[in-house]
């Protein structure tokens, strides 16, 4: 949800500890409508919000958008925060916690090294369509393909949302397999689907989010055309399997299908890139993308988690065929940065009392600090601004939002939800 970054600010995966610490632990056909989510809080190998661009909407009487009256009227949506607001505000929630203010689909990734994740799911259930928590990775275990992570797999904190609000389990799967092995026999393309759609038939889950686009850039697979096809094809094929399943629970709804996608690295599109093209080619097969865009600054490049221009223009890459255009409303992005969780953060901002900066051009919240041996360092983290800028774009796009790891953020950013 944030970063913090050694050295100078320039402008320019997710995973700590908790409830298990397995390496295992990473990430005829109905269609529904495809959402652009934006990840607005996000943690990797850091932390990283996604940011947007907010219109506040005047009320008859003059006061800001009556949907977000408590955190407007209360004066804590701007951009000239300070230090004792946050630590005086950040726990404090609307008494209405299941009040959706935001009309677009939410998609929130859950992990079992952060138990407040958990939680916070339960308690904000209304405020989301899905909830992914981060239990699977499929792995060759020799000729064999093995789905690992039904330890993790609650059977009660599932009960429990399934009581207490509408929201749908899409557990996420990490294709960890050979994608050599995988994608170039039918037998092992089959098995593999197989073990992802009998796994939602005995856990009773409403679909899942596949991330395996990453990988196969990893295993530098995805230069090769015929590998590309075949990698395109899987997932087709793994769409329209899920789409054929309903469960007795659901009714007649059928499984559905996220698929995680990485930003474009650059106007000019790369070999290995995700764009616009593949977009529309697996529109029908997969009911949202999660695009994540928890790249931008790095260690070596210190600065804001997602900046807007950035956001935007990587949104206009993936929808700048005539195709594409009409499936922005089926993506998700994301963001990152080095790791500040909320507790860090305030604890930061107790010790040292920061000047908080705002930087209009990224639309990010900031602030500089000296440790213990005097080294400078400069954090980045969302704000109730840059989220509600965020969400605006989001808007703008008829775009849904995705956030990674939930259990990160502050309390208050969910009243905008």
């Amino acid at each position: 949800m944030g970063k913090k970054r050694d050295g100078r600010v320039t402008s320019g995966s997710d995973r700590h500890q908790g409830r298990t610490e397995s390496p295992a632990q990473r990430q005829k056909q109905q269609h529904k409508p495809l959402y652009l989510f934006i990840i607005f809080f996000i943690i990797s190998s850091s932390i990283s919000v996604l940011v947007y661009r907010t219109k506040f909407i005047s009320s008859p009487n003059g006061n800001p958008n009556p949907k977000f009256s408590n955190l407007f009227q209360q004066g804590l949506v701007k951009d000239d925060i300070n230090y004792q607001e946050i630590l005086t505000e950040h726990s404090k929630v609307s008494e209405n916690a299941s009040l959706r203010q935001f009309p677009n689909p939410v998609l929130a990734y859950i992990t079992p090294w952060n138990n407040r994740g958990y939680d916070l799911a339960k308690r904000f259930n209304s405020k989301f369509t899905y909830l992914s928590p981060v239990w699977y990775d499929l792995k060759s275990h020799g000729a064999n393909l093995v789905l690992e992570g039904r330890h993790n797999y609650d059977v009660e904190w599932i009960q429990e949302l399934r009581k207490s609000g509408d929201a749908k389990v899409l557990p996420r799967v990490v294709l960890e397999a050979s994608p050599k092995e995988l994608l170039n026999k039918k037998k092992q393309r089959k098995k593999a689907i197989d073990l992802i759609v009998v796994e939602c038939k005995e856990m009773g889950y409403d679909g899942i989010v596949l991330e395996s686009w990453s990988r196969w850039i990893a295993y530098g697979v995805l230069h090769d055309s015929d590998m590309r096809s075949k990698a395109l094809l899987f997932i087709r094929e793994l769409g329209r399997a899920l789409h054929s399943l309903q469960l007795e629970r659901n009714g007649k709804q059928l499984l559905e299908f996220v698929y995680v996608i990485g930003p474009p690295r650059s106007a000019k599109l790369q070999a290995d890139d995700f764009g616009p093209e593949d977009l529309q080619s697996l529109s029908d097969a997969v009911d949202g993308f999660s695009l994540m865009t928890y790249d931008f600054s790095s260690p070596h490049n210190p600065g804001p988690n997602a900046p807007m221009e950035w956001i935007k223009a990587v949104l206009q890459i993936l929808t700048m065929t005539k195709g594409s255009r009409n499936l922005a409303h089926k993506i998700f992005l994301g963001a990152g940065g080095g790791a500040i969780i909320g507790r860090d953060y305030l604890s930061l901002l107790e010790k040292h009392r920061p000047a908080l900066q705002w930087e209009k051009r990224s639309g990010e919240h900031y602030f500089f600090y000296l440790d213990d041996e005097n080294i400078k360092h400069a954090v980045f983290y969302p704000s109730l601004m840059s989220i509600s800028m965020r969400l605006e774009e989001a808007k703008s796009w008829g775009a849904g939002i995705s956030i990674w790891e939930i259990g990160q953020g502050l309390d208050y950013f969910f009243d905008l939800l």
